[in-house]
């Protein structure tokens, strides 16, 4: 009887609905999982500086995921995922996430942000004021991560292997992300 309901339900749209929610559920898992690396990076920045340094460094990692979310969330997803261009996206409903209702997406693509600001965390440890490097996060995840994003990712970018005239012909095929993060970071 109960395997009777299950595939009536499965005929009737139910599948659909089971693979979005699964979808969501992945998105949203590996979002986490990418967005627990910042406290990776927090706890190495921490053993890479003297003891008295160690809440600043913890700081500017929280700065990090702050700022990123402020600059990606106005600016930066519409410049990265935005239509059109083959510099940046050039469509207007996905700033502020306007007409945009794919919040997992953003939130996945956040985390890949505010990632490659972090990278930069450690190398200016003990080195840079607290203001000067949170607009150096706002900064990189509003304007430069989402145009290396746009060109690479987007198959409308100058660089992407997916365009029909790439750069001098050739594209590049990024795995996984991890050049478009570590290069920008």
């Amino acid at each position: 009887m109960r395997a009777a309901t299950v595939s009536r339900n499965l005929e009737d749209g139910g599948l659909a609905d089971l693979i979005a929610g699964t979808d969501i559920f992945y998105s949203l898992f590996c979002g986490a999982a990418i967005f627990l690396m910042q406290c990776g990076f927090a706890m190495l920045c921490a053993g890479s500086v003297r003891q008295k340094n160690v809440k600043n460094i913890m700081l500017k990692n929280l700065l990090d995921a702050c700022g990123g979310a402020i600059g990606f969330f106005s600016v930066g997803y519409a410049l990265a995922y935005g239509d059109d261009g083959k510099f940046v996206g050039v469509t207007r409903e996905k700033y502020f996430l306007n007409a945009d209702t794919g919040y997992i997406a953003f939130f996945f693509q956040f985390t890949f942000a505010a990632t490659a600001a972090t990278i930069v965390a450690g190398t200016v440890a003990e080195r840079c004021k607290m203001v000067a490097y949170l607009c150096y996060s706002i900064f990189l995840t509003a304007f430069v991560y989402p145009v290396v994003v746009h060109a690479i990712w987007s198959s409308d970018g100058f660089l992407s292997a997916f365009n029909p005239d790439p750069v001098r012909g050739v594209g590049m095929i990024d795995f996984a992300g991890s050049g478009v993060v570590h290069m920008t970071g």
